[in-house]
């Protein structure tokens, strides 16, 4: 791995744990936490409070592969939000806090983060 590879990598797990200070997920309000990498993303929610995850949708599923398989990325973390919003609304959570783990987050380009966000709102989650 190159010294600049090294150093993203660094960067992003530092802004992770700033984000992660005030980031906190409850009983009540989970924290929904998005995680990539070259070619997947995972959205997971979870019980900081227990220490507990309480849902969990991903990509690299076949079952997600099945159906949205042919979509672009960004396409398929719009379809990741909604998925997860589901699996969260049919365990009884309403809400929760957003959790971008140091990911870039800008709401007018199109990134991934973004749309995984976007997909869970428009849900009416």
């Amino acid at each position: 791995m190159t010294a600049i590879a090294k150093k993203r990598i660094q960067s992003r797990i530092a802004r992770h744990e700033r984000v992660r200070k005030s980031v906190v997920g409850t009983a009540e309000c989970p924290r929904l936490a998005v995680r990539r990498s070259l070619s997947h993303m995972i959205a997971q929610i979870f019980d900081d409070e227990n220490n507990k995850s309480v849902a969990q949708v991903t990509t690299a599923s076949k079952e997600f592969q099945g159906k949205f398989g042919e979509m672009t990325k960004t396409e398929q973390a719009k379809q990741l939000g909604l998925q997860i919003a589901e699996l969260a609304k049919s365990k009884g959570i309403e809400s929760v806090v957003f959790d971008r783990g140091g990911y870039i987050y800008l709401v007018k380009a199109d990134s991934n983060s973004s749309e995984v966000h976007f997909g869970t709102r428009s849900s009416s989650f």
